[in-house]
């Protein structure tokens, strides 16, 4: 069972994306749009148009598609309160994790005492928590946005708390190996490199 799943080929579509790549992307865009960036503004929306809005179109368009996302020059707005922690897992960490437990985990070692095929699944994660509100910090500074980050209280923050817990997973032999501090970073740098 995964927890949330970051990295490589991630949705940034603003529509229909998880936290994480709507974030990097929210905050890229509010970025190049701080500094008046047109051109590397058009290529993203080139790349990843947002409600049929692409690169082509009139800038007023892309500002007004923008502002529905609580993107402006000067601020950016996320949904809830940033309070809400999650638990974020590197997508290759996860698929190192599967090819671990096939190679090396018998169902008797999950199974324990109990002769039934109940509660014997592994929850896949890194074991640690953030809060929206730094995983938006991070974001910032790995962007090197500028501009002021506000939350609208009156949108829904969600569940408060999500932590898988891993100790069973752990107690077999396996840990993740990318810290989010860098894997942050990794993912915005695939997002730019892959516009």
């Amino acid at each position: 069972m995964p927890t949330n799943l970051y990295g490589p080929r991630d949705n940034f579509n603003l529509e229909t994306s998880h936290v994480m790549p709507a974030m990097i992307r929210k905050m890229h865009l509010a970025r190049l749009l701080n500094e008046g960036n047109e051109a590397a503004l058009r290529a993203d929306f080139n790349s990843r148009p947002v409600e049929g809005v692409d690169g082509n179109a009139p800038m007023d368009d892309i500002v007004k598609v923008l502002a529905k996302y609580g993107i402006s020059d000067k601020s950016l707005l996320l949904w809830g309160t940033g309070k809400p922690v999650r638990e974020f897992l590197w997508s290759d960490d996860m698929a190192d994790a599967s090819v671990y437990c096939l190679e090396h985990i018998n169902f008797e070692d999950v199974r324990g005492e109990n002769p039934e095929v109940r509660n014997c699944h592994i929850n896949v994660g890194s074991g640690k928590e953030i809060s929206i509100y730094d995983l938006a910090m991070l974001v910032k500074e790995t962007v090197g946005y500028k501009g002021e980050v506000l939350w609208d209280s009156e949108k829904p923050d969600g569940t408060m708390r999500k932590l898988t817990d891993v100790s069973r997973l752990h107690s077999l032999g396996w840990r993740h190996r990318m810290e989010i501090n860098d894997g942050v970073p990794a993912l915005y740098e695939w997002y730019l490199n892959n516009l």
